[in-house]
Formats: structure tokens, C-alpha cells, sequence
């Protein structure tokens, strides 16, 4: 089983027809989906085959429970804390592609509840970086992690944003993960520069970092420096990069870990991946 902590809240995608008109009107296309980074993994591995378990927190109100409900129906174990208010994303979509988040997270960062029992059957705890850096969150996960090391679980670390690791600390952050030791770091090209890693190296106490970068090969560099490059194929009629990280690694995770095959699972993450990037906000295509 894979399980996943942090962030389930709504999305809200904006689709802009144009630059935005400061002032007065844009035409535009919103949609509301399901989101945040551990839950989109889970529910991405729940609906390609993997077995998966969702933790974190939500309001208790009409919103969390509509976000829970559509993990459950998707064949998520949702474990949650219903508490405080939900909270919401907005995802500016710009005509070139370039999105840009307004952030909600509400009671999301709030989880303190710590029950090991969640951790029953989980062979990967993959903890996106947003789950490492506000309080009660960041010290709730690092519970569930040591745990799930101790259990034998393969932990699973996400950099997941530049903005997020410049205002906890590149310095602090690269300690933390040190400290956590991850079997798996997985990063973008701009948070691989921001934390100096790269083909030369790999993020320091990790045993595998894996930098997607876009259209452009993933590479793969193990803790004594093996490499690893995997083409991307095209993907034709992308219509929304939203949750393509999370699809990649909810592809990827589960393939590494059943083969330890680090070139088949990539593979396998951009495949995913690819069902993303054709639908709008973060949902799959249908295959």
C-alpha cells in the first residue's frame, strides 16, 4: 500500500483567454476539482492499481466532505480529522501555460492527531514537502515517518515547490532531509537548481533522486552517483500541467519499488503522468 500525509483541498482552475485585465474583466474557464499534492498522489495510485491510503485534515464542513467522498469513490482509504474549515486553491492558467497559485490551505497544515495503526500494510510513506514545513503538520509527519522506517516502509520525499523551499530555508530544508534519510527524493528541474542538485550530484541523504524536467529526459542519480536518463515521449493535446508531478509519482513509486527497475519506472511515472496532462485540473483521461 502506498499512503500518503498532507493537503486535500479544493481547487479552483482559472483558465485565462488572455494576460489578465487588472481592473475589470477577463473571460475565463473555472473549474473545481479535487486537490492538493498527497492526495492527488493517492487518488492517481488508487485509479492505476495501487492499493492507497490518504491522511490529513479537513473542515468540517460541506467542502471537506465532498473532497473525502471523491477520494473514497475513487478508492482511496481516507483517514482524515474533520476540524476548522476546508481550504481552497486558485490555479491561474495563463494562455502560455504558466500557472500561478493563490493559496488557501486552511486546516491542512493543522493535523497533531499521530495514530500508527494507519500505518498497517503501507509499503511507501510518500510526504510532499508541504507536509514538512508548518506546524503541527511538519512534526506529525516526521511521526509517521520514523514510524513507517521502523516498520520498513520505503519513505518517499517531494520537493514540491521553489517559493515553499526558499521560505523554510535551503540550508534547513537540505538538513532535514538528511536527517529523514528518504529512499526516494523526487524534485522538478527549478527545485533541483534552487537546492544545487544535478546531474553532478544527487540531494544529499537521499538514496535515489529523480529530477523531472518537463518535455525534456528525467534523470535518475543514485547515493554513489549511477545515472539514470529516461526520454519523455510527446504527449499530443495537453490541455493542463496541474497534478502531473503528483500522476509521475504516484506511477513511479509503486513500480521502483516492486522491481527496484529505476528506467522502467520512470517510464511508467511519465505514463501517468501523460493521462494528466490531458485532462483539466488534476484528473486522469481515460485510458
Amino acid at each position: 500500500m502506498l499512503c500518503t500525509i498532507g493537503d486535500l483541498i479544493e481547487d479552483v482552475v482559472v483558465w485565462l483567454s488572455a494576460e489578465p485585465n487588472l481592473g475589470t474583466d477577463t473571460d475565463s474557464i473555472i473549474q473545481r476539482t479535487r486537490g492538493g499534492s498527497a492526495a492527488n498522489v493517492a487518488m492517481f495510485a488508487a485509479l492505476t492499481g495501487t492499493e492507497s491510503r490518504f491522511i490529513g485534515q479537513v473542515g468540517n464542513d460541506a467542502l471537506g466532505q465532498q473532497l473525502c467522498s471523491s477520494l473514497q469513490q475513487a478508492g482511496v482509504d481516507v483517514c482524515v480529522v474533520s476540524e476548522g474549515r476546508t481550504g481552497s486553491i486558485v490555479v491561474l492558467v495563463q494562455p502560455n501555460g504558466e500557472r500561478t497559485f493563490l493559496t488557501d490551505r486552511g486546516v491542512a497544515s493543522h493535523l497533531s492527531l499521530f495514530d500508527v495503526s494507519l500505518l498497517a500494510n503501507v509499503g511507501i510513506l510518500h510526504v510532499p514537502s508541504y507536509s514538512l514545513v508548518t506546524e503541527p503538520l511538519a512534526s506529525t509527519s516526521l511521526l509517521y515517518i520514523k514510524a513507517a522506517q521502523s516498520l520498513g516502509a520505503v519513505i518517499s520525499i517531494d520537493a514540491s515547490s521553489t517559493s515553499v523551499l526558499e521560505h523554510f530555508g535551503v540550508a534547513r530544508y537540505k538538513s532535514l532531509i538528511q536527517s529523514i534519510q528518504p529512499q526516494v527524493f523526487l524534485c522538478n528541474e527549478d527545485e533541483a537548481s534552487l537546492l544545487g542538485v544535478g546531474a553532478a550530484e544527487g540531494m544529499p541523504g537521499a538514496a535515489l533522486t529523480v529530477i523531472k524536467r518537463g518535455a525534456h529526459s528525467t534523470l535518475a542519480i543514485s547515493q554513489n552517483n549511477e545515472h539514470c536518463e529516461v526520454a519523455v515521449a510527446p504527449v499530443a493535446n495537453i490541455v493542463d500541467t496541474t497534478g502531473a508531478g503528483d500522476a509521475f509519482a504516484a506511477g513511479f513509486l509503486p513500480a521502483f519499488v516492486a522491481t527496484n527497475d529505476v528506467e522502467s519506472a520512470i517510464t511508467r511515472g511519465h505514463a501517468v503522468a501523460a493521462r494528466v496532462l490531458r485532462s483539466p485540473g488534476a484528473t486522469l483521461d481515460v485510458a
